[in-house]
């Protein structure tokens, strides 16, 4: 039985626990499906989103829902043909909403956030990533004065756990962000924000850095995870095995099965995101700019403006809708006036999400020796160094960063 530690997925968050273990002593195999960091890693918004410690299932998502549902384009879409499978999530996640567990979600997420910063920088550091991180902040976009009040809730936890933030308006709005719409009337600046320069590209100079510190690589689909005397045994779709010491689960929106097959019956569903990624120089956007009552954010890249977000609850297997996409860039041409339109590509990643907003990391119901990470929804560029770390500490036994009682796979 080999000595390696089998990382069953190659996107960002698979990438950082190879990376976090190699720095633990550990030898690492990569077992990925498709291509190295070609699934939500590849099309993300490109956000540290630190700061974002408001958990998606909240009282006010659940006054918005109805509305944006009898919107097709809206930020949040369930296929017709979708809706009952998609229902027990939804009853999870309406009572993940509730308000003692939304405050226990947000002060899970804070502490989550906290850790995040600190290993991302570690591991920026010590993988020689800083020229791929842009510290230039995030500005949210408010249409009335009443939408900026019926934010304050979320800005005052945020102000109990010390994120720096500055309510704009008038002449410091227009200087953070030239050419607005003017039914733009206020912003908030979170100055602490970070983006990269491009998420695909930060997550392959990532996987340059495990494979130059002895990485294997073994392309194909796991389809069993079995637990052996001497360390696991996994089990490729073209009927191949990979023996290891130990596993870490970390396949994103592919991660349900193997987990139910260990166990673990996890109520993992699959946010399909769209984004148009439009040429360099379409138009001027100084930082990311958020639209969330639109539910879409504008991300200036090295690769150009993407103009990307919103919710679609459709599962694995349909394919996409683009009309999604454009009714975006649509919205964002109204809200950024002189905003070239032509010559985008249109992208659609499958993000995995739980109800509670929180990442599942722990270990598998039938051995310990197999570790789950997984279930983080918009959160994986921003968590994936600290998901990293809090693996490689299961993994050698070492003592904790977090408390994971809150990320357990069983808490459902």
């Amino acid at each position: 039985m080999s000595d390696d530690i089998a990382v069953i997925g190659a996107g960002i968050v698979g990438l950082a626990c190879a990376f976090h273990l190699q720095a633990a002593g550990r030898s690492v195999v990569l077992v990925e499906r498709g291509g190295i960091a070609e699934g939500a890693s590849f099309g993300n918004a490109g956000a540290f989103a630190f700061t974002d410690i408001l958990p998606l299932a909240s009282p006010g998502i659940l006054r918005k829902a109805p509305k944006w549902l009898l919107d097709p384009l809206g930020p949040l879409a369930i296929p017709p043909a979708y809706a009952l499978n998609i229902a027990p999530w939804l009853i999870r996640f309406w009572r993940a909403s509730l308000p003692d567990r939304y405050a226990h979600s947000l002060t899970v997420q804070s502490a989550m956030m906290r850790l995040a910063a600190s290993a991302m920088a570690e591991m920026v550091a010590g993988a020689g990533l800083a020229s791929h991180v842009r510290a230039d902040g995030n500005l949210q976009l408010y249409e009335s004065e009443a939408e900026l009040a019926a934010a304050q809730p979320g800005w005052e936890a945020r102000a109990a756990e010390g994120i720096a933030f500055e309510h704009v308006r008038g002449e410091r709005l227009a200087q953070l962000q030239p050419g607005l719409a003017p039914r733009f009337v206020a912003g908030t600046l979170t100055p602490n924000w970070k983006t990269v320069a491009d998420p695909y590209h930060f997550a392959l100079a990532l996987f340059e850095q495990v494979m130059a510190r002895g990485a294997r690589i073994v392309s194909g689909e796991v389809v069993g995870v079995e637990a052996q005397t001497s360390g696991v045994s996994l089990r490729l779709a073209d009927g191949t095995t990979i023996n290891a010491a130990q596993a870490v689960l970390a396949g994103g929106a592919w991660s349900r099965p193997l987990a139910a097959a260990l166990g673990d019956r996890v109520p993992l569903e699959t946010e399909r995101g769209y984004n148009t990624t439009l040429p360099p120089g379409a138009f001027d956007v100084r930082r990311q700019l958020t639209f969330g009552g639109h539910g879409f954010v504008v991300t200036p890249l090295s690769t150009g403006i993407r103009v990307g977000g919103a919710v679609e609850l459709g599962g694995l297997k349909a394919p996409p809708n683009y009309k999604r996409s454009q009714a975006m860039l649509t919205k964002a041409a109204a809200f950024l006036p002189g905003l070239k339109t032509t010559g985008g590509t249109q992208w659609m990643g499958f993000r995995p999400s739980l109800p509670d907003s929180l990442p599942v990391i722990g270990r598998a119901s039938a051995d310990p020796r197999i570790i789950h990470a997984f279930g983080h929804g918009h959160l994986g560029l921003t968590q994936s160094a600290a998901t990293g770390r809090l693996v490689a500490e299961l993994a050698t036994g070492r003592p904790l960063s977090l408390d994971l009682s809150p990320f357990r796979p069983t808490r459902f």
